[in-house]
């Protein structure tokens, strides 16, 4: 098994992320440095991270977690803020935020000790659409949504084909439900700046067919068998 998959298997992060923990010759294969991608880890091998062995944990485990407002989505912060690790409280295994969502939007969080999972749902080249609900100041029309959907500069890029409805007027602010297959650093908001409104709230909702339904806020549940196997068909 090539030794970036060997990290992501072992449930420490994404297999993308182990691939920088390479390069950073944070790993070590039989007490020497391996900064090369190449290497395919044998079964006698011994796999060190930060000087620490690692082993794959065949309990693979798949939450999701309603994300409020204020939780970073990383396993730890070096300026000691609130992470969505904090909210897994009964957890007897390690598992790691698949794809992020900022600060101030909440909702619908994969959590995973599946290396290879979170690489099919976080590569483009799958196209897994994220669905969010969005509440922009002022009255977006019809026009606006077609702006989004046909695909909005966001500063030097023009984003992908998206979909957009209006699913509520509210007091000189406007509720939208729309879906985005990309993930530039805030995309949802940028695209809304770009048709003239600013999001005031926003909440991600379902994640291709996954839905985040009447989980609390700051609550989690494992997937069911269902949905597991829907993610193993991606």
């Amino acid at each position: 098994m090539r030794l970036q998959k060997y990290i992501a298997s072992c449930g420490i992060t994404s297999r993308r992320n182990a691939e920088e923990l390479i390069r950073n010759k944070r790993v070590k294969i039989n007490g020497v440095v391996m900064d090369q991608m190449g290497y395919t880890v044998k079964e006698d091998d011994r796999v060190e991270l930060d000087n620490q062995l690692i082993k794959i944990d065949e309990r693979m485990v798949y939450i999701v977690l309603n994300k409020p407002v204020g939780y970073i989505t990383t396993v730890s912060d070096e300026q000691d803020r609130p992470t969505v690790m904090d909210l897994l409280t009964d957890l007897d295994t390690r598992v790691f935020p698949v794809g992020r969502l900022d600060n101030n939007t909440s909702g619908l969080l994969i959590m995973t000790n599946d290396g290879q999972m979170s690489y099919k749902l976080t590569h483009p080249k799958h196209k897994i659409y994220k669905t969010y609900l969005a509440m922009v100041q002022g009255m977006i029309t019809q026009g606006d949504i077609e702006k989004l959907t046909r695909g909005v500069d966001i500063g030097g890029y023009i984003t992908a084909e998206a979909f957009a409805k209006i699913t509520e007027y509210k007091q000189n602010c406007s509720i939208v439900e729309i879906k985005i297959h990309e993930g530039k650093n805030r995309q949802v908001r940028r695209m809304f700046k770009a048709v003239g409104h600013k999001v005031i709230e926003l909440e991600r909702i379902a994640l291709g067919e996954l839905k985040l339904g009447k989980l609390k806020s700051g609550h989690y549940r494992k997937l069911t068998k269902q949905e597991i196997d829907y993610l193993q068909e991606i």
